[in-house]
């Protein structure tokens, strides 16, 4: 375990800073100041760690280390206390240095769900009764999630948003990933299609959105599969499409799950939703409709982003998790009318790299 002065610190000020925040927090929490090690880092600018603490109740806290100029927590803080409110499964704040950008904060384990699942759900259909237990969970959770009513002024998940988003696809992903510069034809088609996928997805029924709730967020138990998960990096939640979140989980990033499968959890979250008054469609196959659009829309946008933080960020583990984001959107495209021009150019970008999608059995 590293010492506290072992921890990497590219401002020495920021450490020290940091230091004396957490020997006067310490005695309150009774918390460890030797035992603070890393827990993680995402993909912005925030490093959590993890802290021991002695006669407590809770064996350990989480620590945010989040610089005021390139973070702001605020809505973290916001949704964490809404989410709270509503009995979701989230970290409680419990001391913010809101000017100096360092948190306290319950601990949700050191497992998420993504780490509990056998490396064999990445070919398909190898669902375990432990992975299943698990899922249902998560979307019980999430049931929670979206019946906690958003306070005014919560973002919408609006047309400029989606059409952001979606823009990183032929900027990051196309262009500068895969070198496919498009024709003013191919242009116009981008364009035609960008407002289909926006005009279906805008028709939807709303409620509050995570916008990240996949396996990566969920925070869950190993000894107990049924065990409600906890629930994190839900900071840029608005209010949107409700197929949003469920998508997100059921056609993850990195986990890939056969249509069978997905199916199955679909159907359980539907009836699930239906009885607890949540607004979704009274048939079936059209919450599947709406679930497959808003996919396609959040699998542009991540494979525009995966592109831009391998370039842009040189964080390039993110390309080996493209193949699963294209698979899902290359399938859905060739499932509506109006989308054939969207596949083929998604088929031209990974040609041209002599790709083989052999995590999920597609080949060019």
């Amino acid at each position: 375990m590293p010492s506290f002065d072992a921890i990497a610190w590219s401002d020495a000020d920021r450490h020290a800073s940091f230091q004396q925040w957490l020997n006067q927090l310490a005695p309150a929490h009774g918390l460890l100041p030797d035992t603070l090690r890393s827990a993680s880092a995402d993909a912005s600018f925030r490093r959590y760690f993890r802290i021991d603490a002695q006669g407590a109740a809770q064996a350990s806290f989480i620590i945010m280390d989040a610089p005021p100029a390139k973070e702001d927590c605020r809505p973290f803080v916001a949704i964490d206390r809404l989410l709270h409110a509503g009995g979701v499964n989230v970290p409680q704040v419990l001391a913010w240095d809101e000017a100096q950008g360092f948190m306290l904060l319950t601990d949700l384990g050191e497992h998420t769900l993504l780490s509990t699942l056998d490396a064999g759900v990445e070919v398909g259909n190898l669902e375990t009764p432990d992975s299943r237990a698990r899922y249902n969970a998560a979307i019980e959770e999430l049931l929670r999630l979206q019946s906690v009513t958003p306070p005014p002024g919560t973002p919408l998940y609006d047309d400029a948003l989606l059409q952001r988003e979606m823009d990183l696809f032929p900027d990051w992903y196309l262009t500068k990933l895969r070198g496919q510069a498009l024709d003013e034809v191919q242009q116009a088609m981008l364009a035609k299609t960008f407002g289909l996928i926006k005009s279906q997805v805008l028709s939807q029924a709303t409620v509050l959105v995570h916008r990240d709730y996949h396996s990566r967020n969920l925070m869950v138990s190993l000894g107990d599969t049924q065990a409600r998960p906890g629930v994190i990096d839900f900071q840029d939640a608005v209010v949107g499409p409700l197929t949003y979140d469920l998508v997100s989980l059921l056609r993850d990033a990195y986990v890939f799950w056969d249509e069978e499968t997905q199916l199955d959890h679909a159907v359980r979250y539907w009836e699930r939703a239906r009885k607890q008054g949540l607004p979704v469609p009274a048939d079936f196959g059209d919450f599947w409709r709406d679930l497959d659009w808003m996919g396609l829309q959040r699998h542009l946008k991540v494979l525009g982003i995966f592109a831009r933080l391998a370039l842009r960020d040189g964080k390039e583990g993110y390309l080996k998790d493209i193949p699963r984001v294209w698979t899902h959107a290359h399938k859905v495209c060739t499932r509506y009318q109006g989308l054939g021009p969207l596949a083929k150019i998604l088929e031209a970008a990974e040609a041209s790299t002599m790709g083989v999608q052999r995590t999920v059995g597609y080949t060019f």
